[in-house]
């Protein structure tokens, strides 16, 4: 059942059925059930109601997190053209176009204003580290900032190698992200081993 802080009416919840079954017959990644359950519960115990998104993929994780509370706003990122415009029609059918901003573009090559009490890395698991030194100024003093994938569909901590080359590389590179989180003197970040994997990093 779709957690909301108000009430999800039917045709949001069919709404956001209609988009978990596009996800997954055109085979776009989004929030694992216990993830988005994970993070929509994470924003509501913080009072968290501004948002940095880097990787809108179709818009589901937007759309679940505004749902939760009207005070919430997203601004969020996406490079790929087709997401890019899936997302933005079913922001529409949300009617969330005031609170929810979508950007185009390669979120490296972006600059973004202002302060967020959240922001929510959800995109190309090699420039996680990237993506968190560029952001970080601007997370406000108090904020939180959350990468999703960890697990990489349990290979990531699987006692046999990834079956692949690139799949090696992109395991290592995620242990690369681990090690450098864990021995970053600015924050404290915790692993929860929930849906594909999350850590939760906080200002010390």
């Amino acid at each position: 059942m779709f957690f909301c802080a108000k009430i999800c009416v039917g045709s949001d919840i069919m709404n956001l059925q209609q988009i978990e079954l596009y996800a997954k017959e055109n085979n776009v990644p989004i929030m694992e059930k216990e993830g988005i359950e994970f993070l929509t519960n994470f924003i509501k115990e913080n009072n968290i109601t501004n948002i940095l998104e880097i990787g809108a993929a179709i818009g589901y994780s937007a759309i679940r997190m505004c749902l939760i509370d009207d005070k919430i706003k997203v601004t969020t990122i996406e490079r790929d053209k087709e997401r890019y415009d899936e997302a933005v029609k079913n922001i529409k059918s949300f009617n969330l176009e005031e609170r929810i901003n979508i950007i185009f573009g390669d979120a490296l090559d972006i600059d973004v204003e202002g302060k967020f009490d959240l922001i929510f890395i959800d995109a190309a698991k090699s420039q996680s580290i990237k993506f968190f030194t560029k952001y970080e100024k601007n997370l406000d003093d108090n904020g939180f900032i959350i990468t999703d994938n960890i697990n990489f569909h349990g290979l990531t901590f699987s006692d046999k190698p990834a079956p692949t080359r690139n799949l090696r590389q992109m395991i290592r590179k995620i242990h690369n992200y681990l090690d450098w989180l864990n021995n970053n003197k600015d924050y404290i970040t915790e692993y929860k081993n929930i849906g594909d994997g999350v850590t939760v990093s906080r200002k010390k």
